[in-house]
């Protein structure tokens, strides 16, 4: 395996929870419907959707490109355990565009920012 990019983000979680107050299709516009499931099990989602939309932009990044160019949703954060990454649609044609096979993240949170970092792997060349 080599590294093709690396990436990382961090999102305030009171942020997030601000912009779900006012703007309830946020949550439908940037995650897919596994993260938000997960993340509305408990009592603080914006804390969960913080890290996902962190790991997001982290991917991203990984991939040398911003979210104009990748829908948010095409990057999918998992939960519970060890977090992964799902990428369809934009994401998944710029990641085979790349030669990116897969992708490692690592979250962590405070009481007020949830940090991602975003590691894009690909085979050797």
């Amino acid at each position: 395996m080599r590294i093709v990019g690396l990436g990382v983000d961090l999102a305030e979680i009171d942020r997030v929870g601000r912009v779900l107050a006012k703007y309830p299709r946020f949550a439908e516009r940037c995650f897919t419907p596994h993260e938000r499931e997960y993340a509305f099990r408990y009592a603080r989602p914006e804390r969960r959707l913080a890290a996902r939309f962190a790991g997001k932009e982290a991917v991203m990044k990984s991939m040398g490109t911003g979210w104009r160019r990748i829908r948010w949703r095409d990057v999918e954060i998992t939960g519970g355990g060890k977090p992964t990454v799902r990428v369809t649609g934009t994401a998944a044609r710029r990641a085979e565009a790349l030669g990116i096979t897969g992708f490692e993240v690592t979250i962590t949170h405070t009481d007020t920012d949830a940090l991602v970092f975003a590691i894009a792997l690909g085979e050797h060349r």
